[in-house]
């Protein structure tokens, strides 16, 4: 081992340097206190001979560029906000910045601005937030006037928010289904995402295609986010023999749907079909595989940081060309197809 790694300069060592105490290196670094032109010029030149770097704060100290981008979301396990983080990160990091996640818990007005406090205790340069979710929302709406934040969400945001980099969810549950009623399907079923303070955007979609096509519109079934709810409701719809297609509101919910039909002797796609939304990359290599609209989540993130990067320095070099808006692709597979014998008869006899 290196002596360098032995021992790495310490606040101790930049006061001894410095000629100051322990606490004015402290408030240099903060810059909770002011502290004279004179010990601040010393802390600094000491900080840089030493090479001391304890965190953003003395890199931004030094270089008089914050570096911190902070991400707040309710969520980091699930495959969209993940991605999305993932994204974020990349870009970031490519530009020469550093990205700190806070997880918010619920969407209660004390936990967010708790989780905001923790965030604007640290010296960042902008915040991202995931807005895919009640709490994204309630976050956006309780961060104080000044700090540059952009969202990162999955429908249009009302008019005078900030800035935001959004999926164009309507359109992809618009696809799914007009995709659905070109095979023949006088319907399509839909399991339902949770709402997100009124309906998700893919559900929208989804609704908006069946009207203008004058079909029926069948009753939502909400899902939570798991597996489980999305197979719990697929035993709900092998009891309505008139089910032929289903649109579930993630992929998660999509598989759940299709196990809980395969088990009790639904073929999928000859007897109902069963399409997605996300494209995970499981769905591809399920079975049969799965129809999806396929949302670039790495692309939201690395838009979302840009946006940002726009807000920070409207002069930085590539920081210009992301579009706010992108529109998911609809990825077709092997769980949809067209109305056929194995429908027919599940409509005239209930179970096949």
């Amino acid at each position: 081992m290196s002596d360098a790694q032995r021992h790495r300069p310490v606040m101790a060592d930049v006061a001894r340097v410095a000629g100051v105490s322990l606490p004015t290196v402290s408030r240099v670094l903060t810059g909770a206190v002011a502290v004279s032109p004179d010990k601040r010029a010393r802390v600094l030149a000491a900080i840089e001979q030493l090479g001391y770097r304890p965190n953003a704060a003395a890199r931004a100290l030094v270089s008089g560029r914050r570096s911190l981008i902070a991400v707040l979301a309710g969520n980091t396990s699930l495959y969209g906000y993940a991605r999305t983080i993932s994204g974020i990160a990349g870009a970031a990091r490519l530009a020469g910045y550093t990205v700190v996640i806070m997880v918010v818990e619920s969407a209660d007005a004390e936990v967010v601005d708790d989780a905001v406090n923790l965030v604007l205790g640290q010296p960042i340069a902008g915040v991202i937030v995931l807005e895919f979710d009640d709490v994204g929302r309630e976050v956006v709406e309780r961060l104080p006037h000044g700090i540059p934040v952009v969202s990162a969400g999955g429908w249009v945001r009302r008019e005078g928010q900030v800035p935001s980099v959004l999926i164009d969810e309507h359109a992809g549950g618009r696809a799914v289904t007009e995709y659905l009623l070109g095979l023949g399907h006088a319907t399509v079923h839909h399991v339902s995402i949770p709402l997100l303070g009124g309906a998700p955007g893919r559900t929208e979609g989804w609704r908006d295609a069946l009207v203008a096509a004058g079909a029926p519109v069948p009753e939502i079934l909400r899902a939570s986010w798991e597996p489980a709810s999305g197979y719990r409701l697929g035993l709900e719809l092998l009891e309505r023999p008139d089910v032929t297609a289903v649109f579930c509101g993630n992929d998660d919910l999509a598989i759940g749907v299709m196990r809980a039909f395969v088990e009790n002797g639904v073929a999928v796609p000859q007897d109902v079909s069963v399409v997605g939304f996300d494209d995970q990359p499981f769905g591809e290599f399920w079975s049969p595989p799965l129809t999806t609209a396929s949302q670039d989540f790495d692309d939201l993130g690395a838009r979302a940081f840009e946006r940002l990067r726009r807000v920070l320095d409207p002069a930085a070099v590539g920081a210009g060309s992301s579009a706010v808006i992108a529109t998911p692709v609809l990825v077709v597979r092997g769980s949809a197809g067209p109305v056929g014998r194995g429908t027919a008869g599940r409509a005239a006899g209930g179970r096949t």
